[in-house]
Order: structure tokens, then sequence, then C-alpha cells
């Protein structure tokens, strides 16, 4: 099984090195996605060997960097797509585990809230509340069975990756990807992951640091996701449990 993890990254010279290092002790093949990043993390990347990297000019935001990952994941023929943050929040040594979980799935997905880990830290008070309110809207709308509906850590397989039309290019992208999921009737399953906030006051950016338009944001992706045109799915291959675990 070829295994390739995608790392999105947008000035995280901070991390990056040392994300690096550790992700390559579990994962061969790896694809930096630089998402314009101008703090020196271009530089940095420069002198990493043996990965694959895209480069975006500009910043184009997170749900643009892992459409190019996914599109990198295809052409290259790679079985399992694993994409993971560089920020520190998710810890490489579970990345077997995510293909562990996937031997019975389209989608393995990370979740904070599955269950308690001895490093979980806090986290914000508004991010908490959005994730628990959106979370509850696309199971209770779309028939899934989800407890953490952003978080990043995900695998998938190339046969679920071909399924998806995934356009949304900021942080709403995941939100997209579940309405999609559950439409193409994709067999998801979640594993727990801790919940590590090093950073609890970084922000998302503009409008998105107001709460109420952060959850307004969502809910139109959510919307729009429901008018989406998907690839054609073959009845023999779709599973009649989407929020299995």
């Amino acid at each position: 099984m070829r295994v390739l993890t995608a790392i999105p990254v947008y000035n995280e010279a901070k991390h990056v090195q040392s994300v690096l290092a550790e992700v390559r002790r579990y994962s061969p093949d790896i694809l930096v996605v630089n998402d314009g990043s101008t703090d020196g993390t271009a530089a940095l990347l420069d002198t990493e060997l043996g990965i694959f990297r895209v480069d975006h000019a500009a910043n184009r935001g997170y749900g643009a960097a892992l459409i190019s990952a996914f599109g990198f994941a295809l052409e290259r023929d790679f079985d399992v797509l694993v994409a993971m943050d560089c920020d520190g929040q998710h810890e490489p040594e579970r990345i077997p585990v995510l293909l562990e979980a996937i031997h019975d799935c389209d989608v393995v997905s990370g979740s904070r809230y599955f269950r308690d880990f001895r490093q979980d830290t806090p986290a914000p008070t508004d991010r908490r509340f959005i994730n628990a309110a959106i979370t509850a809207e696309i199971n209770a709308r779309y028939g899934l069975n989800l407890t953490d509906a952003f978080c990043g850590f995900k695998a998938y397989r190339r046969s679920a990756l071909e399924k998806l039309s995934i356009t949304e290019r900021g942080w709403g992208m995941p939100l997209q990807l579940w309405v999609q999921a559950a439409r193409q009737e994709l067999r998801v399953k979640e594993i727990g992951v801790p919940r590590l906030y090093l950073d609890p006051n970084r922000a998302f950016g503009g409008v998105m640091n107001d709460p109420e338009q952060r959850l307004a944001y969502y809910r139109d992706v959510l919307a729009a996701a429901e008018r989406d045109v998907l690839p054609a799915v073959g009845e023999s291959s779709r599973c009649p449990c989407p929020g299995s675990r």
C-alpha cells in the first residue's frame, strides 16, 4: 500500500523542520504544500531532501492547499493519503493508527472529542462551541455520527478522493467534505487523537476571528455543498452505512 502524507504549510518556520523530522519516522513519502509562506518557511524547505513539494505563489487558503494535495495523490497513484497540520497539534506517531483504521472504511478522521488523553489541553471556548454546534448539525442533516467535524488529521483512500469534488478553499473545507462523503455514502470512521492547543490565542485571520461570522460562513459552506456536482458512483461501490464507525 503506497501512502502519502501531505502537510499544508503557511508561515510555519517555527515548526516545519521538527514536524518533518518526526513524520519521516512513519511515512517515507511526504508532500509539503507551501501555501504562499512569507516567513522563511520556503527557504527551510529548500534544505529538506527527499520530500515532494507544491508551492503556491500566494496564500490561497487551507482548503486550497488540501485540494492541491488531493490532486497530487491522485496523479501519482498513491493508495492512501494522510493529511495533517504543521502547527504541532497533530502527533505523527498516530499516522499508523490512521492507517490501521482505514482497512474497512473510506475516510478516517481524527477526533479531539472521541476520548480523553492525558496530554489534552482545553479548547478555546468559541471553537469548542462552534465545533459542537456544526458537528451536531452535520449529524442531524446528513446521517453521520461524528464527534469532531473540524479535525484536519485524516486518512483517505484513493477511491474516496475520486468520489469527491472539493472546491472550498478556506477553513470550511472539512464541512464540504462531510456533505460530499454523506452524499456519496462513503464509509467514515473516527479515531481519538489528543486535543493539543499549543497556542490558544492563534487567530484565523480577518472576519473569521469573529465567532458569529465564522459560524455563518460554516453554515453557508454546508448549504452550498448540497448543490455540488459530484463524480458518478456505481451502485456496486456504495456502502449502505455512511455513519458507521
